[in-house]
């Protein structure tokens, strides 16, 4: 993919992302809120499973 392509397809993500924000900002803000959490869920597995090694 040209360096083009990648310009316009990096605009139109950030373009959905706003009009989500817009239209839905309970979703919006759900969807971030459950990313975070998944992220920490995974943080706290990873320093369990470090841990646990011997």
């Amino acid at each position: 993919m040209g360096d083009v392509n990648k310009k316009y397809v990096k605009i139109t993500a950030a373009a959905f992302a706003l009009w989500y924000v817009i239209t839905s900002p309970e979703g919006a803000a759900a969807l971030v809120n459950n990313t975070l959490g998944g992220l920490g869920g995974a943080a706290e597995s990873m320093s369990r499973f470090v841990s646990a090694i011997p």
